[in-house]
């Protein structure tokens, strides 16, 4: 107990959260293999949406970083590693290490680029000849999760900046012909009430999974979800050790599924079938493709087996394409049914 009360501030347990199931797998599997390429999470305002993000988060087992380094950088992998990093590390330099929970960066509504990306001081660097850089979030995501609320208000010039930091893994930022590049690699996590707005889709398409989220109107179930909230209220500490040994559980499958990721194979065939279902939904372009086996890949991990089979796929593959699809106002069923009528009939 005294280790949980250590904690900072106390955070509502992942495994305590009722309902929310699509939402839950998409952090997950995105946790899994972050080339997932983030989840964008749609839904009525007051679902749990960021506590569901930031119970993840502290579900994480702790990383291991560089001291005294501003990206977060990982000691022996070299993606993962700053270039001052890689440079001490050339020079025999020996570096010391410490254990941190996986970082979780929010990104306010009103940011500017420079409080995303970082700032070169020009002044130093012209007077001085030195590289001075002062770290952005990006920065401080790397290795972590980064999570934008109201994704769909943020400028759209930002947004873009967050999604080709996402894809590439870096961010470089330039300044009067200076530049300075540094690993950002992150799970990016958005959510956005629909009624505020839609994203654009070419930036809707960016983004790895879209989980829709609902009120729950069941009563009885709403009637858990708010006891739950009042238990953790009252006390905290008490509800994080009521569900320590489901946390710890929960932690231990992660980690095994991002061991046995690299080794997940997918058959031929059910390759096809897959792109079978992008072609037949007229999915643009092949990131639906390439997502939704990722996706299965990680599904499968998930699951403690080897090989990716159909289930796996029925699993994943609507969160992977339905906002992927174009949009009909004529249409008198939505994406993700669509998504499953198609999968019924070719994954039958």
């Amino acid at each position: 107990m005294d280790k949980i009360k250590n904690q900072t501030r106390p955070v509502f347990p992942f495994t305590a959260i009722v309902g929310q199931e699509e939402m839950k797998l998409a952090l997950i599997l995105n946790v899994i293999d972050p080339k997932i390429g983030g989840v964008m999470i749609m839904g009525d305002r007051g679902t749990g949406k960021s506590t569901t993000i930031r119970a993840i988060a502290d579900l994480l087992p702790e990383i291991e970083v560089v001291s005294d380094d501003f990206f977060n950088s990982h000691i022996s992998d070299y993606d993962l590693m700053s270039d001052s990093v890689k440079t001490q590390l050339e020079n025999n330099i020996d570096l010391s290490t410490q254990s941190i929970k996986v970082p979780m960066v929010d990104l306010p509504l009103g940011a500017t680029e420079d409080r995303l990306c970082g700032t070169i001081d020009i002044e130093k660097a012209l007077n001085e000849g030195i590289k001075s850089f002062d770290p952005g979030l990006l920065a401080k995501a790397n290795r972590g999760i980064l999570y934008v609320d109201e994704v769909n208000l943020l400028d759209d010039h930002l947004v873009d900046i967050l999604l080709d930091a996402a894809a590439s893994g870096w961010n470089t930022v330039e300044r009067e012909g200076i530049s300075i590049r540094h690993p950002s690699r992150f799970v990016l996590v958005g959510s956005g009430n629909p009624e505020e707005g839609e994203l654009r889709p070419q930036l809707l398409d960016r983004f790895g999974m879209h989980a829709e989220i609902r009120t729950v109107r069941d009563a009885s179930l709403r009637v858990q979800i708010v006891e739950q909230r009042s238990k953790f209220d009252q006390d905290p500490y008490g509800c994080i050790q009521e569900f320590s040994k489901e946390q710890e559980n929960l932690k231990e499958l992660i980690i095994n599924a991002q061991d046995l990721l690299k080794d997940i194979v997918i058959d031929y065939d059910l390759k096809v079938k897959i792109s079978h279902i992008c072609g037949v939904l007229n999915v643009d372009g092949l990131r639906g493709d390439i997502v939704t086996n990722r996706a299965a890949r990680a599904f499968a991990a998930y699951q403690n087996k080897k090989e990716v089979d159909i289930n796996d796929v029925k699993q994943v593959i609507t969160l992977c394409l339905r906002h992927r699809l174009r949009k009909d106002p004529l249409d008198t069923i939505d994406s993700g049914t669509k998504v499953d009528q198609v999968v019924n009939e070719i994954l039958s």
